[in-house]
């Protein structure tokens, strides 16, 4: 019996509205446009919600629905050729229904499994860790997966500019808005590029949260407390070291080596950020696929924004590994590509 093999066909992605730099963040929220591309490294991010008004212009659903749209358009799939969603999220539009069965219903999907992973950064990861494992079990043949987030309904925007610390005003130069899909096959069309490993580790037990995202209900939606927040040093510090680790594991299960990486994407936390993880990872000739400095951090559509860029840059045959580290309870993962 011949095994079978995961294939990445198509990435689709979809960024709300019109990009936001520093100097508009500047007006509405009072940020140093210095401190920001310094201390971040981030020059403009993506809302789907309006700052000025509070005005919410996009949902999840909305953003999910167009990036799974131009991923089964660029597979020339139509929705009824998908076997099974799986999507991953921070943000979800509600707690209930799910947001992929929301997505599912805009497609006009229906009468298949459909899974929705609550997630941070390695959502994106762990979605696609679950439709590889479905096709390689002949569970399915064909996936879309779906990861995105809007952040910024969680920031927000009735306050004086001035009136809130750094600590505070990061999470508007960190954050931004978006989504993305890919198609999955078992079949090798489209890009034609196999998923040869995706690793998935937890590796928080006895460590403090380094990011939280709260969920206010009616009994505590009088609190005072910090609806977003994060240990930005404590990320700092781990960050680096959790992708090298990670980068060092797909090697080992493939038995690759650094020379044999033509393109490596390292974890999107901010500009500056992955500059800085990039340096850990030796790979010599490997070409970088940094996104996050022009789109902002936007969990979970970031893996597949780096992967659209991916697509657009790779010509021929070659090796790629993908790394994502998620601080929340600090998860590990990442994913080796190969085009032969």
């Amino acid at each position: 019996m011949t095994v079978p093999t995961a294939h990445l066909a198509s990435v689709g992605t979809c960024l709300p509205g019109e990009p936001v730099d520093n100097a508009t963040l500047a007006k509405l929220v009072g940020i140093d446009e210095q401190w920001a591309e310094m201390l971040i490294g981030n020059i403009s991010r993506y809302f789907a919600v309006d700052l000025a008004t509070g005005h919410v212009r996009h949902s999840l659903t909305d953003i999910a629905t167009t990036a799974a749209d131009r991923a089964l358009a660029q597979a020339g799939l139509d929705p009824g050729d998908i076997d099974c969603i799986v999507m991953g999220t921070a943000t979800p539009d509600q707690l209930m229904p799910a947001t992929v069965n929301l997505v599912a219903d805009r497609l006009g999907i229906d009468n298949v499994p459909t899974y929705q992973l609550q997630s941070g950064c390695a959502g994106a990861i762990q979605a696609l860790d679950v439709a590889r494992t479905l096709l390689l079990a002949r569970r399915c043949a064909t996936v879309l997966v779906i990861g995105g987030d809007v952040c910024a309904k969680h920031l927000e925007t009735d306050f004086d500019p001035g009136s809130r610390s750094s600590a505070e005003l990061v999470n508007y130069v960190l954050f931004g808005d978006g989504a993305g899909a890919a198609v999955l096959s078992t079949e090798s069309f489209g890009q034609r590029i196999e998923i040869r490993q995706v690793l998935n580790r937890l590796v928080g037990l006895g460590k403090k949260p380094g990011q939280v995202i709260d969920w206010f209900g009616l009994a505590d939606r009088h609190t005072d407390r910090t609806v977003v927040s994060e240990d930005y040093k404590a990320i700092e510090a781990a960050v680096p070291a959790l992708a090298s680790q990670m980068f060092w594991e797909l090697l080992a299960d493939l038995g690759w080596t650094p020379d044999q990486v033509d393109y490596l994407l390292p974890p999107q936390l901010s500009g500056r950020m992955s500059d800085r993880i990039s340096e850990g990872m030796p790979a010599p000739g490997a070409r970088r696929i940094n996104v996050v400095r022009t789109v902002g951090n936007n969990g979970n559509a970031l893996p597949f924004l780096q992967l659209a860029e991916l697509t657009e840059q790779w010509q021929g045959p070659g090796r790629a590994v993908t790394v994502a580290v998620e601080s929340s309870k600090w998860i590990k993962s990442g994913i080796a590509l190969e085009r032969t």
